[in-house]
């Protein structure tokens, strides 16, 4: 089970929910307008009371309520997204810079020639040592439940892409940055990470889908050494990764030993995300109360519609709660 969490721009209008609770092989239906930007993520390890008054281990906003009237706390995995408006396309993403908390994916649907994008490998399991996030003893004692960014772990403007690094020249991957890209290449893994990130399509919907694999889960803390997860389901984009430099800010500080983990590639969607996984509808609440607000239940098709939408779907079993 998980908590998404919803964040509109400063000048679009807000969606129906800012947060609500998402089971396992379920999903919801979230009607946007065009023109519309924000970024979805999701909680995990909440402990809300009747009222939705409570916590998250993972992507809380911080003020203590589902309903969300702010963006995640680091770290958290996000899905980006402008609506175009008229013949304008829409710009979507999936980032890691602030961090990672779960695996999504994300892909129109009801268009063609558009690509799926996302982070698919859990880099929980080859989280650095000095990027971890532990969970609470009482309900995860000692798993790792996200993985920080260097900028989040170190304050350092050359990891944060700020002060004289607050452009692409001189802001260049990280030791830290490559170990996201190298697990989740279609993802963005630092500020100006645009070339290889940032994906164009027109299309009314969006399909969402946490914990796409069903081995998501946590571990225990190490040394940072890495294990090789499960083989993925996507590979570098066509146009290549190239490796940082190895110059002052392309290695990793010196207390840190050994190379970024090695994740396995598999190859990118071509067609197979036309339409999302079979899954059970799980209607949607409409008022206020311990499970958030939302509205409307996901139709049996996905058709174009006056206005876009946006589908979330659940797949994670293993997240502790």
């Amino acid at each position: 089970m998980i908590w998404p969490g919803t964040l509109s721009g400063s000048v679009t209008t807000p969606l129906s929910t800012t947060g609500f609770q998402l089971e396992s092989g379920k999903s919801v239906r979230i009607e946007t307008v065009p023109g519309w930007s924000g970024r979805i993520w999701a909680h995990t390890g909440c402990d809300f009371d009747q009222n939705g008054i409570g916590k998250c281990l993972t992507g809380d906003w911080g003020g203590g309520e589902l309903e969300c009237a702010g963006g995640a706390t680091p770290p958290a995995s996000l899905f980006e997204i402008t609506f175009g408006q008229g013949s304008g396309k829409d710009f979507y993403d999936v980032s890691i810079v602030d961090g990672y908390n779960l695996p999504l994916v994300a892909w129109p649907t009801g268009a063609t020639g558009c690509n799926a994008t996302g982070c698919v490998s859990d880099i929980n399991l080859g989280c650095p040592k000095e990027l971890q996030v532990v969970g609470r003893e009482e309900t995860n004692p000692g798993g790792v439940v996200a993985c920080k960014s260097a900028c989040e772990a170190f304050g350092l403007d050359q990891y944060c892409c700020s002060g004289q690094f607050a452009n692409p020249t001189t802001c260049k991957p990280s030791y830290y940055s490559s170990v996201f890209k190298r697990a989740c290449p279609r993802a963005y893994s630092y500020a100006f990470d645009d070339s290889t990130s940032t994906f164009t399509c027109k299309a009314y919907n969006y399909a969402i889908v946490f914990c796409p694999r069903s081995s998501v889960g946590t571990r225990k803390p190490d040394s940072g050494i890495a294990r090789t997860p499960p083989s993925t389901t996507f590979s570098p984009p066509s146009s290549g990764y190239y490796p940082p430099p190895s110059g002052r800010y392309g290695s990793p500080p010196s207390s840190v030993a050994g190379s970024p983990p090695i994740f396995g590639y598999g190859s990118p969607p071509g067609g197979g995300f036309s339409t999302p996984p079979s899954f059970v509808y799980q209607t949607p609440p409409l008022q206020k109360h311990s499970y958030g607000t939302s509205a409307g239940e996901l139709s049996s098709s996905f058709t174009a519609l006056p206005n876009p939408a946006l589908v979330l779907l659940a797949f994670c079993l293993l997240i502790m709660h």
